[in-house]
């Protein structure tokens, strides 16, 4: 299921929700399945049960899951996953595009970023859903 590396420069909990977050958006895990307990993937994976804690709190603040009191933890749907992803990344790319600014780049250029194709994408501003 997950794979921890110690000689990963990346915390353990970080290592834990990427592993998780790879799950769910490739539907290893279903929407709406239930993640094992915190307590049985502390034993599975040898560690403590506040790092999985930690890792579970932050993929529910991400929208990658829900909690049920007294039931457990489960998937979200893929819309909630990935909306939540595309707010987070639109958010890097107004800090990003905030930077250029700063930095004297001029608002002709960044438009001109805006509308190049990524590589195996669609054209900036022509996907199924325009953000904020």
């Amino acid at each position: 299921m997950i794979s921890l590396n110690y000689r990963d420069s990346r915390p353990i909990y970080e290592q834990i929700k990427d592993g998780l977050r790879k799950l769910i958006v490739t539907g290893a895990i279903g929407t709406d399945e239930k993640l094992p307990s915190v307590r049985s993937l502390a034993t599975q994976l040898s560690i403590n049960p506040n790092t999985i804690q930690r890792a579970y709190n932050e993929l529910e603040g991400e929208g990658y899951i829900y909690s049920v009191p007294g039931k457990g933890s489960f998937a979200a749907g893929e819309a909630d996953a990935g909306m939540s992803r595309r707010k987070e990344l639109w958010e890097k790319v107004r800090e990003l595009l905030a930077e250029l600014r700063y930095l004297g780049v001029r608002q002709e250029e960044l438009m001109v970023l805006l509308q190049e194709e990524p590589s195996g994408g669609t054209p900036a501003g022509k996907g199924k859903e325009e953000m904020p």
